[in-house]
This record gives structure tokens, sequence and C-alpha cells, in this order.
């Protein structure tokens, strides 16, 4: 009844679409404008990092955070004049007396001081560390620290740059910006042509595309209309992301469509029947799709990670609308077109050829010898999964960077002059009543705190011995003081965050050997905060996944009718991200000698792709239980997966294309997202979904439809021999 409805109303609804898409462009705002969060300004819950670094700002006159430094170098070294002017403007912005700056406060350090033990060369390199109050955003503090860097009116010869991990957030951001349109050019172009080679057709990328734009001005424009009005957020940091699901997976379900639509013309099927029944039969399959995938955005809400719960709920939306639009405009289209879908393709109706290409004789041969199939197939995906084994995370945001992006050079010049930590130190706070006048201890813990593996300086009670007036290392209370330390590498890399650990699990008992033992420690900064996020996204990855398999595996039940066929596919579903990820080691870390993946890549991408993987299944299950109503399984999974395999296969090249796309974001988390999700669509629709899903099915046999008897079937007949 639903395909006749839309058959007969064909014409209504494809304006109405129309018409809805540019209402909707004209009155609600884009992502960006309805954006209420960022990605880089999220912290987990109950950070103590955060907590540190708070109890730091108020139990001390002066704050040490900063995230935003200004790096002058000159090779050939700098002059005391330059060193004094620098400590003269760092004095006006205290005093604010320099026009633009709108800095709480800033402070500064040159490599010219004999003392300073994380200093690389000697009277090279001064920074100038700016302090901002909370209601300053991160373009504002961009725009003042430019202005800082202007005013110290540098000499010819000199670097005078920014960076920090504000400024780096900023220029990342201008990066999506910028390369979205870029994305969604090739975007579009790949699925062109991947749709017209697939269909042999030259309309049918233009049905795909007016199909795709109408689901995509939907769906966004009405995620952040809501999100203006109820909170839901999508971060303009994986914008990108949203795009390249949509439109692959919008083009993906338009693709099943048409396939099966071709076939029916094909057949000598009447275009307005075709359409009926290619709606009749496909629709529901492709609602169970888009649902499945729905749900394991949507199982993202659960997360302690604050970018990846805000973007679930809205990625979950925008799909489920994109779905209205497509399962509704994509029959509507079909119907009204006929016959011109072929072209200039063949026309007239024409026998059913027997399956004979490589996809099929994979199928066939898997569902001959199911046993080694799967073994065969898992060794191998086991041998893509075996780098995890040498998985390191981090946070890479600036040297993530383009190499000639200002962070990213200013950060580099930093790292001549000092050790890199310096950009960032980490800040120990120790609390205790009176802990200020225990002088010894304190310089025996500095020094102690010097000597760990990975420190190349530490600046605390012992490097100045009398009480601070500005309360700098010793609270004015006398009740807390703070050992500034300076890691020897990038404070957000996996290695930093591995040494800070190593200090915090025994900092209690390194407390208790200088003789400080009833105090309480607390790490801050940066390396701290990269930690937790590191740990909240660990701990996610065994919340998230096991919400989003059980989600999958109730909707396969509930569509399948059967509860043992449900559970095997979604674990089979988790193969392919974990093969792809293993190949994201070897490539990155390996090949390109990368320290580290950011670190929410293996979550994001692992939900995702096992969401996407579950879409898969469902459509080529349902097509064998169709099929295993009329024939013996075996027959129906050679039968309905010769159909399936193909329009799988040409489905997940369009996703893996739509998501290779975001490689051209020059960001290294976007590459590595790129890759990952490129890589482990094609490992599934390739080899899971058109191999060993086929030989797990036969292997299993009727004890699929646990715990009815769906697939019962009548005698059964020899299987074809795989074609030559």
């Amino acid at each position: 009844m639903f395909a006749r409805a839309i058959v007969a109303a064909r014409f209504p609804i494809m304006v109405g679409w129309v018409a809805a898409a540019v209402v909707m462009a004209l009155t609600l705002p884009t992502l960006r404008e309805a954006q209420t969060g960022a990605l880089g300004q999220l912290v987990p819950a109950g950070s103590r990092a955060l907590e540190a670094e708070e109890l730091s700002a108020t139990s001390f006159r002066f704050p040490l955070s900063s995230r935003t430094v200004v790096v002058e170098r000159d090779a050939s070294g700098l002059s005391p004049e330059r060193v004094a002017t620098t400590a003269r403007l760092i004095n006006d912005v205290n005093r604010q007396r320099v026009p633009g700056v709108r800095a709480a406060g800033a402070y500064g350090v040159a490599n010219s001081i004999p003392s300073l033990t994380f200093a690389r060369e000697g009277g090279t390199t001064a920074l100038s560390s700016l302090l901002f109050g909370l209601d300053f955003n991160q373009n504002a503090r961009v725009a003042s620290a430019r202005r800082y860097a202007a005013a110290l009116r540098p000499p010819a010869g000199s670097v005078v740059g920014i960076t920090g991990a504000i400024p780096a957030r900023a220029e990342q951001a201008a990066l999506i910006e910028d390369g979205l349109p870029l994305i969604e050019l090739v975007t579009v172009a790949l699925i062109s042509v991947i749709v017209a080679v697939y269909l042999r057709s030259l309309l049918a990328p233009l049905v795909t595309l007016l199909t795709v734009a109408l689901a995509y001005v939907v769906s966004v424009r009405f995620v952040a209309g809501v999100g203006e009005r109820v909170g839901l957020s999508v971060p303009p940091e994986v914008e990108p992301i949203m795009v390249a699901l949509l439109f692959g997976v919008v083009t993906d379900y338009g693709l099943f469509y048409m396939s099966r639509f071709r076939r029916r013309l094909l057949e000598g099927e009447p275009p307005r029947d075709a359409a009926r029944g290619t709606a009749a039969e496909l629709t529901p399959l492709i609602v169970v799709c888009g649902v499945s995938v729905a749900a394991g955005s949507a199982a993202l809400v659960i997360a302690d990670l604050g970018f990846l719960r805000a973007f679930g709920p809205g990625m979950a939306v925008a799909v489920l609308v994109g779905l209205v639009v497509t399962i509704t405009f994509m029959p509507a289209m079909l119907a009204t077109v006929g016959r011109a879908l072929l072209w200039p393709g063949p026309r007239h109706p024409r026998q059913r050829a027997a399956p004979t290409g490589w996809l099929d004789r994979l199928i066939v041969t898997a569902v001959r010898a199911p046993g080694r199939t799967t073994i065969v197939c898992l060794l191998m995906l086991a041998a893509m999964a075996s780098g995890l084994a040498w998985l390191k995370v981090g946070n890479p945001l600036i040297r993530g960077l383009p190499s000639d992006s200002e962070p990213r050079v200013a950060y580099e010049e930093l790292g001549k002059g000092f050790a890199p930590g310096a950009l960032s130190p980490t800040t120990l706070v120790v609390t205790g009543a009176g802990i200020a006048d225990r002088r010894d201890e304190l310089s025996s813990l500095q020094a102690v705190l010097g000597g760990q593996p990975g420190v190349a300086g530490v600046l605390g009670p012992a490097t100045t011995p009398s009480r601070q007036p500005f309360g700098i290392v010793v609270s004015p209370s006398g009740d807390a003081v703070r050992f500034v330390m300076i890691p020897e590498n990038d404070p957000l890399s996996a290695d930093a965050v591995r040494l800070l650990r190593n200090l915090d699990a025994r900092i209690d008992g390194l407390l208790e050997v200088v003789g400080l033992p009833h105090t309480r420690p607390l790490f801050a900064g940066d390396t701290a905060i990269t930690g937790e996020l590191i740990d909240t996204a660990g701990s996610d990855l065994f919340r998230v996944v096991p919400v989003v398999l059980v989600a999958l595996v109730l909707i396969l039940a509930v569509f399948l009718r059967a509860l043992l066929a449900p559970l095997y596919l979604v674990l089979l579903a988790a193969l392919a991200p974990l093969a792809a990820l293993g190949l994201a080691v070897v490539f990155f870390q390996g090949v390109l000698n990368e320290p580290e993946l950011t670190y929410f890549v293996p979550l994001a991408a692992g939900v995702l792709l096992i969401a996407l993987g579950s879409d898969y299944n469902i459509f080529l299950v349902g097509r064998i239980w169709g099929e295993a109503g009329r024939m013996p399984l075996r027959e129906a999974i050679v039968a309905a997966g010769s159909g399936a395999s193909h329009a799988i296969s040409a489905a997940g090249l369009v996703l893996a294309a739509s998501f290779a796309a975001l490689a051209l974001v020059p960001v290294a988390a976007f590459h590595q997202l790129a890759f990952v999700l490129s890589t482990g669509l094609l490992i599934d629709a390739f080899l899971v979904r058109s191999v060993l899903t086929p030989a797990v099915i036969a292997l299993v046999g009727e004890r699929s439809s646990w715990p009815g008897n769906r697939l019962a079937a009548p005698a059964r007949t020899r299987l074809p021999e795989p074609a030559p």
C-alpha cells in the first residue's frame, strides 16, 4: 500500500520535498550557525586535571595555564635589547596598557637564563604566555595574541608566531571550514562516477545527486533548527563526517532502489509496476538499515567524551530524516523517469543471465566450502587486526596541522630553543597545612621530580627560596605549593601522557619518601587533560560498543524473527573495524612513522563501521531470508547473494569514497578517520559481507532461524558449479 501510494502521488511528493528543502534553506540555520559547543573545549566530566587547574588558579595569585603562547626566535641570537623589549611588553600587558590586547595577564621566559635546564639553545628564543578569562572564546584569544605579536616589532630574520592549544584549535576549525566545499565537490564527483559505471547510466547519477541534495539540506537544516531550540548540537569539527555519512548512506539506499528497479525493467516490467514492486520489496529493508545506522549513532549519547555525546544524537536524527526523504523521493523519481534511467544502456527486456562474475564465483565457493572459507577469512582479518598490538593514542593537535600553518611553525621554532614541553608545562599542586614552611622536604621533592625520566626541568620552591609576593609557586596562605614540570616531548603526545601516568601512580609514595605523607597531590595542564581524554575514550569504547551491539542484535532479531543469526551477524560486523584499525596502526605508525593515532579515532570509527556493517548485513540477509522461503538455504544464499553482493560492493565503494574525501582536510585526525572508515568499509563490503557472511550462514544452516524454523527448505538440489 505504501509503494502504491508513493507511485500514485509521485509528482506532489517530488514537488513537496523540493519546496521543503528551499524553505528550510531560507529559514533554518546551518549547523555552524546553530553551534552551541566545540570539540576542543569539551573535557571529561569530573576531570581531576580541571579540578587541579581551578585549585591552582584560586590558591595562587598568579595563574599559569595559558594555552596561547607567542614564540619569538632568532637563530643568530636575541639581543639583550630584544629581550628587554619583550619584558617591557609583558609588563604593559599586565598593566592593561597594550591597545587591542585584552589579555588578563602575561608571563614570559627566555633561554638566555643560564640556569634553565629545559633550554636547548642559549639566547635565541623567548616565550610569552598570555592569560585570558573564561569569557574569551578562542577567536578572541587568537586575535589578541596576533596584536601582541605585532607589538613586538620583530627585526628582519627573526620568527614570531603564535601557538598552543587554543591557536591550534582555531586553525583546525578554519581548515575544516575551508575544506568542506572541496569535500562536498569531490564526494559528488566520486558518487557520480561510481553510480554511472555500476548502473551503466548517465541519468542515474543525476537522480542520485538530486536525492542526496534534498536529503542533505532537509536533514541538516532540520537538525540545526532543532538544535537551536532544544540544545541538540553537532560540533563543527565533525561536520565533514556528517556530510560524508549522509552523502554515502543516501547514495547507498538510492543505489539499492535503482539497482533493483533496473533489473525489473530489464526483465520486462512496465516502469510504474517496476517502481511499485521495487518500493514494496526494498523499503522495509532500507528502513531497517537506516534505523540500525541511527541506533548506532544515537548510542554515542551515553559516552563521557563530550564531542561524541554531542555528535551522536544529531547524527542519528539526520540519518532518520534523510531516510524519510530517500524512501519517498527516490521511488517517486523512478516512477517518473521510467526507462530513461537506463540511458544510454540497454532499454529493452532481456533474459536474466546466470551469475558468472567473480563475486558470484566467490559466493558459490563460500557456500560449497563454508568451513574452509570461514577459517581463511578469519585468518586474513586476524592478520590485518594484528597491528592493534602496537596501537598508541594521543592528541596530535599541533603536530597534526599542515607543516606551514602558524601554530605548527611556531611550535617547531619553540622546540629548537626549548624542550617542546615548555609549550604547556604540567603543574603539580600539593596541598597541606603549612606545607610552604617545609623547605627541605619541598626541595627534596623538586629534585626527585627533576630526575624523573622524560622531565626536562622543574621550577618550584627550591628555585625561589623565599615566599613570593605574587604567589608563583607558593600560595599566600602557605597551604599549597606547585611545581612546574617541563616534559621533554610534545605535552599532548602519547609519550608525555605515559610518563605522567607513571609519575601519578608513584606520587603518593614519592611524597612519603621525601617526608610529606599527609598531603594531597593533583596534576594540572594539557598533558593531564589529554590523559583523561584518552582514558575516557577507552572507557567509552567498552561502554558504548556493547550498547551498539545489543541495539543492533535487537533490531536484527525483530527484523529476522530469529535470535541466533543476529548474534553472529553483529559479531561479524565488528571484525572489519578491528582489521581497519590494525591496518591504520601499521600505515600511520609504521609506514609514515607517526607516533600515535588521535585518541577519538578508534571509538568514532568503530561505532560508525559497526553500524554501517549491520546496514549491509540487513540488506544481504533480508534478501537471503526472502529467497529461503522458496528454495533450500544454500541455493538461497547463492541466488540472493549474487544480486545483493553486487549492490553491496557498489554501495561500499560509494561510502568508502565519501569517507576517503575526509582526507582532503589537512589535519592528521581526518587523515586517520578517512583511512580507517574507507578501509573498513571496503573490507566489510568485499570480504566480510560478500564472502564470510554467506559462508557462516551456510555453515550454521537452518539453525540460523532459531528459535523459529523459517528456513526449513524443500528438498535440496545441487549447487551450480563455479563459473570459470
